[in-house]
């Protein structure tokens, strides 16, 4: 009609640009191959601890080693907890520090969608696990609540190899910020003690870290000894060593202002030189850092974690019918799947949005059992909130049934739209072909 104009409605998980999807499918490639990597360590582990040599394992997981001197005379499983899992959470700050800056997540209308749905992934399995589990297991509420993309992007490799790059996108935003949520829940939450000196120490490093990378520098000999410097005296503090890790990657700047000749340049300033903003420290770092993450820190971790004798299926049954683990199967395969499928309807819901062409909602209810799958971040809060022991042991079982549980659902749940898929993988692998630059 004239005078009226028509609105579009807002859709949820339309394309991103090309040039994030382009980096969207890097991280993803990186973290399927971690994810491979993972499982493989994994199985190993399980093998072991599972085998007759299964003392050889836990006599591994206990040597020590480190300067004692400095109070860091540790057993290696916690250093691979402690230690290079503070390398896992680095990226993670990092690539968090990216999307708030550059990615989905400085836009709000996008970042809608993915916070509301990790924040709905957290509380709903928490209460479906306080629920099942009682007040005796109180303290590892948070562990259902953490989903590790590694290995669900490794499951999404072999069934969901089509899959729209929205849904992609949207999987690896809902696990940076659930990795965010994690690392405020491990600081807030399972910290015993905490020492003010040592934690307010580890600010100066930190800050010199922070002015070093703000100037452009790269020198290993320079930013390696300030890191270890402020993991050491946060490890000192009481907080979660890995804390540091994200400290350190926030501190490293996304964009750099660079000189740029371009003749647009030239001709809005009239100067023939100008600044722009180019990539700053932070997609050097993650290039360097992530397949060290992924393919090193991650899977050692999961090899020195993971292995948990069960004593035939029997000894299996029982470990599983203990209301700790009974609850984190139940947060991992119910609680968290309903968490994110419902904060993401009502987003929809009240915001009138509708779903971009060619989804379907049973996609979004595939992605959010996916995000079930809680592995790493999942094992390191069972570690904390109990120790090592009995418990420790249901844990590790319940994490490991919950998560190839939910593994062989979405499966399923994938494999139902496998041909709805390809078609969108289709047209969009033409319209990669007909804007990306020859």
């Amino acid at each position: 009609m004239p005078g009226t104009t028509a609105t579009r409605a807002a859709r949820l998980f339309n394309r991103s640009s090309w040039p994030e999807a382009r980096r969207i499918a890097d991280i993803l490639r990186k973290e399927t191959i971690g994810g491979a990597l993972l499982l493989a360590a994994t199985l190993a582990a399980l093998i072991w601890a599972n085998s007759p040599w299964a003392q050889t394992y836990e006599d591994l997981r206990t040597i020590e080693a480190g300067p004692a001197a400095l109070h860091l005379n540790l057993d290696l499983a916690t250093w691979a907890a402690d230690g290079l899992l503070a390398v896992f959470f680095f990226v993670a700050g990092l690539e968090l520090k990216r999307e708030f800056v550059a990615g989905d997540l400085r836009d709000l209308r996008r970042a809608a969608v993915p916070v509301a749905a990790a924040a709905g992934g957290v509380v709903v399995p928490a209460l479906v696990y306080l629920t099942v589990a009682g007040g005796a297991g109180a303290r590892g509420w948070a562990i259902p609540t953490a989903t590790d993309i590694a290995f669900a992007l490794a499951v999404l490799a072999v069934v969901g190899r089509r899959l729209p790059d929205a849904l992609r996108t949207f999987l690896l935003t809902l696990a940076v910020v659930d990795d965010l949520i994690a690392i405020v829940i491990i600081a807030t939450f399972y910290t015993s003690h905490l020492a003010m000196l040592p934690l307010l120490a580890a600010v100066v490093p930190l800050a010199v870290f922070a002015v070093l990378v703000r100037r452009g520098v790269r020198a290993w000999w320079l930013l390696l000894p300030l890191a270890f410097a402020c993991w050491a005296l946060v490890h000192a503090s009481g907080v979660h060593a890995t804390v540091a890790g994200v400290l350190l990657g926030l501190t490293v700047p996304v964009l750099s202002r660079t000189p740029a000749t371009a003749t647009a340049t030239a001709t809005a300033t009239g100067t023939g030189t100008g600044t722009t903003d180019g990539p700053g420290l932070a997609e050097h770092f993650e290039h360097r850092f992530r397949p060290i993450s992924a393919g090193v820190a991650v899977p050692v971790f999961a090899f020195l974690s993971a292995g948990v004798g069960f004593d035939g299926l029997d000894g299996l049954a029982g470990t599983l019918s203990d209301p700790v683990a009974m609850g984190i199967v139940a947060g991992l395969l119910v609680g968290k799947p309903v968490g994110i499928f419902a904060a993401t309807w009502l987003v929809a819901r009240f915001t009138r949005a509708t779903l971009d062409d060619g989804l379907a909602w049973i996609d979004i209810a595939g992605l959010a059992v996916l995000a079930g799958i809680g592995f790493t971040v999942s094992l390191l809060i069972g570690e904390l909130a109990f120790g090592t022991g009995e418990t420790d042991a249901r844990v590790k079982a319940a994490v490991l049934a919950g998560s190839v549980a939910a593994a062989l659902l979405a499966t399923v749940i994938l494999r139902l739209r496998a041909r709805p898929h390809r078609r969108i993988h289709q047209a969009e692998t033409a319209d990669d072909a007909a804007v990306s630059p020859s």
